[in-house]
């Protein structure tokens, strides 16, 4: 990305009559002006270190600092100068992380008010599609929390914060079991060892691509069944500044705009077999 598009300096558009320059006085000024801006512009592009989850590609691949989420909230920095500084944790800890201000932002919240942390809450960078998978060949149907009395479900970590409602009646059965490894989701659900598997499904469906090379897994038609309701306000990252949130807010509005948030997301999902 260029960064001259947020961080140039002032040019004025007023053009002198030939021969003539600008007084002495009026180019010092113009120079004090110019070295002011910088000055500002300067102090107010900061490095931010975030909190991300370290399992959860394609939207994060620690490996290489890239993913949707990480080039979204980072070109969304960028915008005003600000420069992202990933830290990677396993999900369940990104939140306690900005609580114990061992970041200056987070991805998400995992469903717990970081407001009394001195959260400030940006706009979604990325929307997760969470779905319970189950084989199709088993023939389930899950429309309602009772739909899963008596089976047993491999998650992600922070899903029961998440979806209590869904979820707390199988904790208590002793059938429920979280992970931050996701591609223990695939190999599981495929083996037969849990009867659902919830998970973001761009998340799972890569998981089984990547267990296919590396594992020889034979993948098995699936399904998946939506009862969620995609609520935005799931996923908005949190900054300790209201100054950098609104920086970051008006980036991500500059991507949506200019196309560029889709063409990251085309960038990643590309060749995808998204349909169930």
């Amino acid at each position: 990305m260029d960064g001259c598009k947020f961080r140039c300096a002032y040019k004025s558009t007023r053009l002198l009559p030939p021969g003539r320059s600008l007084p002495v006085f009026r180019r010092n000024s113009l120079a004090a002006l110019f070295m002011l801006f910088i000055g500002w512009s300067s102090a107010q592009a900061l490095d931010v270190t975030m909190a991300f989850g370290d399992q959860i590609p394609p939207f994060s691949f620690p490996e290489t600092n890239s993913g949707i989420e990480l080039d979204v909230i980072g070109e969304a920095l960028a915008y005003r100068g600000h420069v992202l500084k990933p830290k990677y944790f396993p999900l369940a800890r990104v939140p306690r992380m900005f609580s114990l201000g061992q970041v200056d932002a987070a991805m998400t919240d995992m469903g717990s008010d970081l407001t009394p942390s001195g959260a400030y809450y940006g706009d979604p960078a990325v929307l997760y599609d969470n779905v319970f998978i189950s084989l199709r060949d088993r023939g389930l149907e899950i429309h309602t929390p009772e739909d899963l009395e008596g089976l047993s479900i491999i998650s992600f970590q922070g899903a029961d914060s998440r979806y209590p409602l869904w979820l707390e009646p199988v904790k208590r059965a002793g059938l429920y079991h979280s992970t931050n490894q996701q591609n223990l989701q695939v190999l599981t659900l495929f083996a037969g060892r849990y009867d659902l598997a919830l998970a973001d499904i761009s998340i799972f469906k890569y998981f089984t691509r990547a267990q296919e090379g590396e594992k020889g897994l034979i993948r098995k038609p699936i399904t998946a069944h939506r009862v969620f309701a995609m609520r935005h306000s799931d996923y908005r990252p949190v900054f300790r500044s209201s100054k950098v949130r609104d920086d970051f807010n008006a980036g991500l509005r500059h991507l949506r705009e200019s196309g560029r948030f889709q063409a990251i997301y085309d960038y990643y999902l590309e060749g995808s077999e998204l349909g169930d």
